[in-house]
């Protein structure tokens, strides 16, 4: 039994594209992927306009690929009050499919939800909490 390294980075971004939670495995590349992520949300501002109100009308609230590099993926998503969840995937992962990520996705988007419903939590501030933490670290690496 091993683990294999599922994604790379898992980043919220809040409206205002200030990130609220930044989780990356190793650690000494989160300088690399705050940058990465900070270069998507271009991206995910074009396809949101391009969406328009079909967003509204839509409940998908899945980006899909964002941009592929030479070692990453990167994907998106955007909840309706449009915080923006960025997740930065390994290139050499082909075991990932679209389903997958998408499931990961509305993981990372329940429990976001799960915080905010905390009463002690002010919105806006970073996210602090262990059960996020625990969800995230375990989305990133799975058992085989």
């Amino acid at each position: 039994m091993g683990w294999i390294l599922v994604t790379s980075a898992a980043v919220i971004l809040f409206l205002q594209n200030y990130p609220l939670y930044i989780r990356s495995v190793p650690t000494e590349n989160e300088l690399k992927f705050h940058y990465m992520v900070h270069t998507s949300l271009d991206v995910v501002d074009e396809k949101i306009s391009a969406m328009g109100k079909a967003l509204v009308d839509q409940r998908e609230l899945y980006l899909g690929l964002l941009y592929p590099t030479e070692d990453y993926k990167v994907y998106g998503y955007v909840t309706n009050s449009k915080v923006k969840f960025v997740m930065v995937v390994d290139s050499s992962n082909t075991a990932l499919r679209d389903n997958e990520i998408r499931s990961m996705f509305r993981k990372l988007h329940n429990s976001y939800t799960d915080v905010m419903c905390n009463p002690f939590y002010t919105p806006g501030d970073r996210i602090q909490s262990r059960a996020f933490d625990g969800m995230v670290t375990s989305m990133m690496i799975q058992v085989c």
